[in-house]
């Protein structure tokens, strides 16, 4: 604690305000607020003059009205209530320069072309609409004009095609092969290939259909475990005699050893048999 006061003593304090100073933020504070309350009633003045406008719009024959250009908050507005009554509100123009909005009745949608035209920045009036019709007129002609000679090429190449593919008949006296072609691969099928040497082959009907009752297990719990055991009982006797086997044979190996250890025993008792015995033997015998 004495730490943090000594650091909070050392810190300098922050600057006093005087009264004018205060009196100048209070000011900016109101104008602030004065402000952003003008800017509501403007849009409401605004939402009220687009909701009467409209309205008008709705009772009378004209297929669209439009707004000057405003900025994105002001046709934001027009939007809103064009959406709500029910009709198609469209922008066009370049943002922050001449961005205008047009409300259109469902019935009298805007064309493509008023569309293209509005975004080309140039309006909209009968003369334009016959200009943009001649247009999507010559466009549709150039484009058939396209897909003819598209077609006409295509049905060109075809034909030569098929004049290369099925060229004129060849008759029996103009095929004169050079050499039996046999003879070139006779080192692979051989001087005699023919039907013969053919083999018919036929499918398995069988193969790949299996029926599902023959993959089900249909042994019961007792059945299953029984076969268990009686496997591992087999499992186990077959162990057993294998172990006989091997003690067999083992013991048969040390019955041909035998014979051999017993020659070498009987020799050596025979070798000790026949030396003398020693003087620590007689002198024992001496001393008694």
């Amino acid at each position: 604690m004495d730490l943090l006061g000594s650091i909070l003593n050392s810190m300098d304090k922050p600057p006093s305000v005087n009264e004018e100073q205060k009196k100048l933020i209070k000011r900016q504070k109101e104008m602030a607020e004065k402000l952003k309350n003008k800017q509501k009633e403007e849009l409401m003045r605004f939402r009220k003059y687009v909701e009467e406008r409209i309205g008008r719009f709705a009772k009378d024959d004209r297929p669209h009205i439009e707004f000057q250009a405003l900025d994105k908050v002001h046709r934001a507005v027009i939007h809103e209530v064009a959406e709500f009554g029910g009709f198609i509100a469209m922008s066009f123009g370049c943002e922050d320069v001449d961005r205008y909005s047009v409300v259109y009745k469902k019935e009298n949608a805007p064309t493509e072309d008023e569309i293209a035209a509005r975004r080309n920045h140039d309006g909209w009036n009968e003369e334009i609409a016959k200009e943009y019709a001649e247009r999507r007129k010559q466009q549709r002609e150039l484009e058939y004009e396209q897909k003819r000679l598209a077609r006409s090429s295509a049905q060109n190449s075809n034909n030569t095609t098929s004049k290369q593919s099925n060229p004129a008949p060849i008759t029996e006296a103009e095929i004169k092969p050079t050499f039996n072609y046999k003879d070139k691969y006779a080192h692979l099928i051989g001087q005699e290939a023919a039907l013969e040497a053919a083999r018919k082959t036929e499918t398995n009907q069988s193969y790949g259909f299996v029926p599902s009752k023959n993959k089900k297990d249909v042994r019961s719990i007792e059945q299953t475990l029984a076969d268990i055991q009686a496997k591992k009982r087999l499992k186990l006797q077959q162990q057993q005699q294998e172990q006989q086997q091997r003690q067999q044979e083992e013991e048969q190996q040390q019955n041909t050893q035998n014979p051999e250890t017993q020659k070498a025993d009987s020799a050596k008792n025979s070798s000790l048999a026949s030396q003398p015995p020693t003087s620590s033997s007689t002198s024992s015998s001496t001393s008694y």
